[in-house]
């Protein structure tokens, strides 16, 4: 299908392209695309008007500032799997960006469209709630920051008012740690059926810190904090991981899609959560 008629404005600043969002009715902010252009054909999205952000330089860049790696909003996933900086300090995002899409999307693809349109298939926010992430916000007339782990609302809806643009992504450098991501997808470039990150960190044969976050098994992604604390202080033996496993089950009211049954994804999710546990231990203790 062809997309219904739209303005369409490129602006050189982000003081220009807030401005612009602000005035607007039914603007809608345009990065890679990849979400927004296919509802658009298929008439799910009508916007009045497409602000594009590929004209702005400062929003582009990797760069490593205090004890944080900070990533402009307009980065895009292949930028973010040639960066030296991402492989040392964040192998995580690392490790996702290689399963979203493929070369073509990832060329395009940025990781602040990824993380901040509020689609609960996209891998890049469970990743990014697991590595406890920031998400700097600027609007007509502030700045403001806003944590990954309650950025986001419900389907397609996000902290962000109006006027705002999600500007960078900032994650605290975590110290020697163990990291997973584990997707299961009906076919390469898919979203995910099911998904799930993991973030931990062992000390004397226990797992002393752990995050766990999942990809579209809800209407947003979902920090599964009870199974991360059914780990903390236990050695991660079978019954503890079994543990985890089943109280992230417990959080999971994934959609009745062509991906499969309710029943299904909560079944093959918590496979991929032990996936998940079972590699992040591993490169623990690597």
């Amino acid at each position: 299908m062809i997309p219904g008629t739209f303005d369409y404005f490129r602006p050189r600043s982000v003081a220009e392209a807030t401005k612009f969002l602000h005035k607007s009715k039914n603007a809608s902010v345009l990065a890679g695309g990849h979400s927004l252009l296919p509802m658009m054909k298929l008439r799910v999205a009508a916007p009045s008007a497409l602000v594009d952000l590929a004209g702005i330089a400062a929003l582009r860049g990797i760069k490593k500032v205090g004890g944080n790696i900070v990533i402009g909003a307009m980065t895009t996933q292949h930028e973010v799997l040639a960066s030296a900086l991402i492989a040392k300090h964040v192998p995580l995002l690392h490790e996702a960006a290689q399963l979203i899409a493929d070369p073509q999307v990832r060329y395009v693809g940025t990781l602040g469209g990824n993380v901040a349109n509020g689609d609960p298939g996209n891998d890049m926010p469970a990743v990014m709630m697991a590595l406890d992430a920031t998400y700097k916000i600027t609007g007509p007339t502030k700045r403001r920051a806003v944590k990954a782990r309650v950025f986001y609302k419900g389907l397609y809806e996000t902290a962000l008012k109006s006027g705002e643009i999600v500007t960078a992504i900032e994650i605290p450098v975590p110290g020697k740690h163990g990291f997973a991501y584990e997707k299961l997808k009906r076919k390469i470039g898919d979203y995910a059926t099911a998904g799930a990150a993991v973030v931990l960190t062992m000390k004397a044969g226990k797992v002393s810190a752990c995050a766990i976050a999942l990809t579209n098994l809800g209407a947003t992604p979902l920090l599964a904090d009870a199974a991360a604390k059914a780990l903390v202080g236990q050695a991660p033996d079978d019954k503890a991981i079994g543990a985890a496993v089943a109280a992230a089950r417990a959080i999971m009211d994934p959609a009745n899609d062509t991906r499969g049954t309710p029943e299904y994804r909560k079944s093959v999710g918590g496979i991929y959560v032990e996936r998940a546990i079972r590699c992040a231990i591993a490169a623990a203790a690597g």
